[in-house]
């Protein structure tokens, strides 16, 4: 017989949070596309948001800590390694605790460091630098607004995402273009974390959806958050609490209408997230209560009478970062990319070589590597993310073999190197499966040990 009770996994703990602004000045460097004919930034679309929450209980003071920026994605694992080195070596808190999201713009500049002299470079620069010094002092902020509050969560749905994996319908290519395709499905999961302080007010909001934010490609010349900035406006607007926004399992998914300069299509798209956030917010129970069965009532049918009775919310906080050893391919050595990178002349091809070599140069020769998977329990929440960028298989999987739990499933976070395709892939002319440094298997390892992870946790 199923329970005779409904409750959303919740959290009960000091929990805080803070924004700040972390814009970018027009004419800064800001090409992230190798058709982009632009090297800077003429204009901004919506400011750029950093959003920090700490999570805390009197049994673990050393809080667990998320941190989610409007920022793309890195060019090197080195340029990553000193950037985290230099607002973890402040903050004072173990690794395991810190979970740096990107929300992966590709209207915001590269995350890198270079020695060549790039148009708007100096900007670059001095904008990377300005960075570490307002993560910290977002999430001091965020830990000097910690209140006793509750964490509860609600699954959602979206249609934004669409597969983008779509077979060239040129029959002389034997390849897959990247970009919507209308004859397959999408995971539409959405999950909406609502924080309750003791008072009933709302005190923010985490939102958890996977889709590429890769609506505004080469033709656009402004800084923009995507789609996540008008979703943001709108809930925060509606709410009057902050949003933090985590990047779902999105390897295979974006929205079919993508890759245009005009920036009120990421609007759109933001609009209809932000509504299926508000949709799942009002679906909600009231904070802090379980709905359960109370009587039959005796009408013209029996009726089932139910009733909110308050909640004892879990207070479990645990972290685990751990390795997992997924395959590298056999690419050719960074001076033969070096070399290929110096004899181009194309554009798009030098950009592509650009980053295959960032890349080839931190995996060293190795056969594997040591990919980093972090998973945190916030109560009857499990929130796991790696660097790579799972395909969808990843979230569905855990949340299929999970149910009872919020799954919160991260790419990008902590860093960014690849994509981690399914292993069947391996077998086409895909652009997720030639651009990731690692091997057929990488997905399949790095599921294997996060149910691992959150089994042990769970024991």
């Amino acid at each position: 017989m199923a329970s005779l009770e409904f409750r959303h996994p919740a959290f009960r703990g000091h929990i805080g949070v803070a924004q700040c602004e972390i814009t970018p000045p027009v004419g800064i460097y800001s090409r992230c596309w190798g058709a982009a004919t632009h090297d800077t930034a003429a204009s901004i679309h919506r400011p750029l948001t950093l959003t920090a929450m700490t999570i805390a209980t009197d049994e673990h003071p050393s809080p667990l800590v998320l941190i989610c920026g409007d920022l793309s994605f890195w060019k090197t694992p080195e340029a990553m390694a000193g950037f985290h080195e230099r607002f973890l070596s402040k903050l004072g808190l173990p690794r395991e605790n810190i979970i740096f999201a990107l929300s992966h713009s590709h209207a915001t500049p590269p995350l890198m460091l270079t020695d060549e002299p790039l148009p708007g470079g100096d900007l670059l620069q001095a904008w990377m630098e300005s960075l570490p010094p307002k993560i910290v002092e977002t999430v001091r902020a965020a830990e000097k607004n910690s209140c006793p509050a509750t964490l509860e969560w609600e699954t959602g749905r979206c249609t934004l995402a669409k597969p983008r994996d779509l077979p060239d319908p040129d029959p002389t290519q034997d390849r897959y273009l990247c970009g919507y395709t209308p004859d397959k499905d999408a995971d539409d999961t959405l999950l909406v974390g609502r924080m309750v302080d003791l008072h009933g007010n709302m005190k923010a909001t985490i939102v958890n959806y996977a889709c590429h934010p890769t609506t505004l490609a080469w033709a656009n010349t402004a800084i923009s958050p995507d789609y996540i900035g008008a979703t943001r406006e709108l809930v925060e607007r509606e709410t009057g609490a902050p949003m933090l926004f985590l990047l779902g399992a999105c390897g295979e998914l974006a929205p079919r209408n993508q890759y245009t300069g005009d920036t009120s299509i990421p609007d759109a798209h933001g609009w209809q997230l932000g509504h299926a956030v508000l949709s799942t917010l009002a679906g909600m129970e009231p904070a802090g209560t379980t709905l359960k069965f109370a009587q039959v009532v005796e009408s013209g049918a029996p009726l089932a009478a139910w009733e909110h009775v308050p909640q004892q919310a879990s207070s479990h906080l645990q972290a685990r970062l751990t390795t997992v050893e997924i395959p590298i391919k056999a690419w050719p050595s960074s001076a033969q990319i070096q070399e290929a990178y110096e004899a181009s002349n194309d554009r798009y091809q030098k950009e592509r070589l650009r980053r295959r070599l960032g890349i080839r140069l931190a995996l060293g020769d190795g056969t594997v590597y040591p990919l980093p998977l972090s998973t945190l329990q916030i109560g009857d929440a499990i929130f796991v993310g790696s660097l790579g960028e799972a395909y969808s298989i990843f979230q569905k999987e855990l949340r299929a073999e999970f149910p009872t739990q919020a799954v919160i499933c991260m790419n990008l976070i902590n860093g960014s190197l690849g994509y981690l395709p399914p292993q069947e892939l391996y077998d086409l002319e895909i652009y997720p499966v030639w651009q990731t440094p690692f091997d057929r298997g990488c997905l399949e390892q790095t599921l294997s040990a996060a149910r691992q992870t959150i089994h042990e946790l769970l024991s």
